[in-house]
């Protein structure tokens, strides 16, 4: 174990770190905020020395624009992981413990297979495309929680949160996947209006097929999902906060929160 990670009693985080990853700050005081020790952690050390994620509970992939996005948004992160840590990450989820991909960190989930594939497929069957509109949005958006098994969701709660991304539509290889998809309840979130109705854009700000926002896996344990809930983890941090009726109001907290209270109950 590398000296210089600091290892709690308690939950403990990696944040992924690699070149292009802006959001990774962001995303540890999130955690921490839930009451997780979190650490950022360049790709390249866990590469050098898998066995520091043994004493983790918590992976965070989150969000940037990694190696410039080039090939696509998140693939050469996600080829990286596929070739030096697939054994390690397979083994982390099948241990019981969670794993978060924020914007980048979805598409990087999705193009590893963890989110991308349907029936232990040997082949990806899910992908993140360009946006409808053409360009990148940068806006807040409702989300509908739709998942009964992820446990980062809090049921029955619409929650309010920052998208900014070009590349965030959710498409299937074919209409069986996504029905797949669907019967193992592993969409988390879908993008609504305030009122919770489904509609066009701009209430789906990127013209993801079923409006999808966030996939989780199988398990429940894995999720991705294209809004940055880091980016509202204070009330101050609402546009218009100062006319919330709740001021206490944080809704990307739940997220975080509610991973490290599953860690707290389940892993500890």
């Amino acid at each position: 174990m590398d000296e210089n990670v600091k290892i709690s009693n308690g939950v403990n985080a990696i944040v992924l770190r690699a070149a292009g990853i802006n959001c990774d700050m962001e995303t540890q005081h999130a955690l921490e905020l839930a009451g997780a020790q979190a650490e950022r952690i360049h790709v390249n050390r866990i590469i050098e020395n898998p066995e520091i994620l043994e004493s983790f509970q918590i992976l965070v992939i989150p969000g940037g624009f990694s190696y410039g996005d080039d090939v696509a948004a998140g693939k050469i992160l996600a080829n990286q992981m596929i070739h030096h840590l697939s054994d390690r990450l397979n083994k982390f989820i099948e241990a019981g413990k969670l794993v978060l991909g924020i914007c980048n960190g979805f598409q990087v989930l999705v193009k590893t297979g963890i989110l991308g594939k349907v029936d232990n497929s040997s082949k990806q069957q899910i992908t993140i495309t360009n946006n409808d509109c053409g360009k990148f949005e940068d806006r807040w958006v409702y989300l509908e929680p739709s998942s009964k098994k992820c446990i980062f969701i809090e049921q029955g709660r619409r929650i309010y949160l920052p998208i900014a991304h070009g590349e965030g539509k959710v498409v299937f290889e074919n209409n069986e996947v996504l029905e797949k998809v669907k019967a193992d309840d592993r969409i988390a979130f879908r993008y609504v209006d305030e009122n919770g109705n489904f509609g066009d854009f701009p209430i789906n700000p990127n013209g993801s097929t079923d409006s999808i926002a966030a996939l989780c896996d199988s398990t429940g344990r894995v999720m991705g999902l294209m809004p940055h809930p880091e980016r509202f983890v204070r009330n101050t941090q609402h546009p218009h906060w100062t006319r919330l009726e709740d001021k206490t109001r944080a809704d990307g907290r739940t997220i975080f929160d509610n991973a490290v209270k599953y860690v707290t109950q389940n892993l500890l």
